[in-house]
């Protein structure tokens, strides 16, 4: 059995290994796979797993021997699954693995938005401090989380890690969902209306899946709607928000800050109007990405292709 991993490399730039699934069959690995090559690379391989490559109707009906298509990612839009079902070929996720690596990147971007660390930890080795004619000194303002509010949009499994996050740090919490379990409301969280939410909230951090309906979630429109001064992290997709209405309402201090790690297109256009806003952190996609997440990714990947063959296919999205 013949398996192509598409484009391995962010998930395993060198520090993991690949050798359960080469006990699996053939394997070959290409660090990354331009659009034109797939067809190629896939030749007559069972098994592909893409990450961001993507398969299109095309690819399902030029490849004859693909049997299975694992996705080394949660979100699987750059397989085009109706006509992989169409195929009779199973597509499957990864859905779990990096929910405490995103929870935690939540909090790294919002203590640095309340803090500035790495500035003020620069500052100091400039001399700062010891030209400094008091005891101590801040460059920019420092903010308390404790008893702010929190609004989390989608409250799945991550949205969730993060709730419990904030409340350990004595932050309340409203969470905006589609699907509420009562169960987890307590004195200091509560599900409500995406508008109540936007209304009272010190800090919202987005965590809902990218669909028609959540596409620009985020925009001048709800904006308009939020406290004056508000911090905004995204750690989830990058449409989610219109980076043009962001960029203003950040330049004009109706959002204090915002942390993103995700934008719309990636990697970042230069002409990304987020590039020239006040007051935003931007990281590259790394909210997933310590080791110990991807090796967890790994080890998903690599069960769900034995589930598979062992003829109890698992995590897949396009129920046959």
């Amino acid at each position: 059995m013949k398996i192509v991993v598409l484009d391995g490399y962010t998930l395993n730039p060198g520090d993991l290994s690949w050798g359960e699934l080469e006990k699996l069959g053939e394997l070959t690995v290409y660090d990354r796979t331009p659009e034109d090559k797939v067809l190629e690379r896939i030749g007559d391989a069972e098994i592909v797993y893409t990450n961001k490559t993507p398969l299109t109707r095309e690819t399902f009906y030029k490849a004859p021997n693909l049997r299975w298509v694992g996705v080394l990612a949660t979100g699987y839009n750059v397989v085009d699954v109706e006509a992989a079902r169409e195929r009779g070929i199973p597509v499957a996720n990864i859905p779990t693995y990096g929910t405490a690596a995103v929870a935690q990147m939540v909090f790294a971007l919002l203590l640095e938005i309340c803090h500035h660390v790495w500035e003020h930890s620069e500052a100091v080795k400039r001399g700062d401090w010891t030209n400094n004619l008091d005891w101590c000194f801040w460059n920019y303002p420092l903010i308390e989380l404790a008893d702010k509010t929190m609004g989390i949009i989608g409250y799945g499994r991550i949205g969730q890690a993060t709730g419990k996050i904030a409340q350990a740090m004595g932050m309340k919490v409203v969470a905006y969902d589609q699907y509420e379990n009562k169960e987890l409301e307590s004195e200091t969280m509560k599900y409500v209306s995406l508008d109540e939410l936007l209304r009272v909230s010190d800090v919202i951090s987005l965590h809902c899946p990218l669909f028609e309906s959540t596409k620009g979630i985020i925009n001048k429109e709800t904006i308009s709607k939020m406290k004056d001064g508000v911090i905004l992290i995204n750690t989830s997709r990058g449409p989610l928000v219109v980076e043009e209405d962001l960029a203003e309402a950040l330049n004009s201090g109706k959002v204090y800050a915002a942390a993103v790690d995700v934008v719309s297109s990636e990697p970042i256009s230069m002409d990304n109007p987020l590039l020239k806003a006040k007051n935003i952190i931007i990281t590259p996609h790394i909210a997933w990405a310590p080791k110990e997440s991807r090796q967890r990714l790994m080890n998903i990947a690599v069960d769900n292709l034995k589930a598979f063959l062992d003829g109890n296919p698992v995590n897949v999205v396009n129920n046959l």
